[in-house]
């Protein structure tokens, strides 16, 4: 699934194509995509329309229009979100094509079909389950040291689950959490109340750290993502624990290990993260 390095860099892409297109039509080949409103009526609303501005609010995309509505966007497993020629022919996982003025097309390719849309008016507040109780945002000013140890205080779950809870801190998923739990030194199946002050500093910096490594490479590609222009992230080849398991660590040399927790198969150094 996409995390927040990946939504980010598509939300930047997308930010610099659509902004002031003018919607001249909208096609929905799965309607089961949209989540609160018909291929209709979103035709309907859309038609006319300008985007605003795009944005990014954990692993979702808010597409903002010039009267105060949004499409809210969320790429799930294997969601893509492009803007191509519209002359070019629809994929045979293209779910959603909005049409510009410029004559292109913004769509929506979904191999799986889990990811969603939903149009939220001016003002409404129906917004998606998971928005709506959204934690911090790992890369903001409100996430700092004294917020993690918040976030971790007293809770006997792994750390690892407290860091993919995205009621807690936003856009975090399998591939950084391990990631960042690996630079930090610390074993993925600790109780996150356990860890001390300073094993919390060194993972809030893992976290930025490994975001922000990411995003400069255009994220991590393991199957599917792409960004808005089609092309792959980077940031896979620099991976230090995620889908390793049997490589040698490059710090130390002994094997990765893959091991369930919390539900989520879970890459670590036996020997750098004990």
């Amino acid at each position: 699934m996409p995390e927040l390095p990946e939504v980010e860099t598509v939300r930047r892409q997308l930010e610099a194509e659509l902004p002031g297109r003018r919607i001249r039509g909208v096609r929905v080949l799965l309607p089961r995509t949209l989540k609160n409103i018909t291929p209709g009526e979103l035709e309907e609303r859309l038609k006319g329309r300008r985007f605003a501005s795009v944005e990014r609010r954990g692993k979702f995309l808010l597409l903002r229009l010039d009267d105060g509505a949004s499409l809210i966007i969320h790429l799930r497993m294997t969601g893509r979100l492009t803007v191509v020629d519209a002359a070019e022919p629809d994929g045979p996982y293209t779910r959603v094509a909005v049409a510009l003025d410029d004559g292109r097309e913004l769509r929506f390719h979904d191999m799986r079909t889990f990811g969603t849309w939903h149009y939220v008016g001016e003002g409404a507040d129906s917004l998606p389950p998971g928005l709506r109780s959204m934690g911090v945002e790992p890369l903001s000013d409100a996430f700092s040291p004294d917020a993690l140890a918040a976030i971790c205080a007293g809770r006997r779950a792994p750390v690892k689950a407290v860091l993919l809870d995205q009621r807690r801190i936003a856009g975090i998923g399998n591939i950084y959490a391990d990631e960042a739990l690996f630079r930090a030194g610390i074993d993925p199946g600790r109780p996150a109340g356990s860890l001390t002050e300073e094993e919390l500093a060194r993972l809030h910096k893992s976290i930025r750290d490994v975001l922000t490594d990411s995003l400069a490479k255009g994220g991590t590609t393991v199957r599917d993502y792409v960004n808005g222009r089609g092309a792959p992230g980077e940031f896979q080849r620099y991976l230090d624990v995620y889908g390793r398991a049997g490589e040698p660590c490059r710090r130390c040399g002994t094997p990765i290990v893959r091991r369930k927790l919390a539900g989520r198969g879970t890459h670590a150094c036996p020997q750098c993260q004990r």
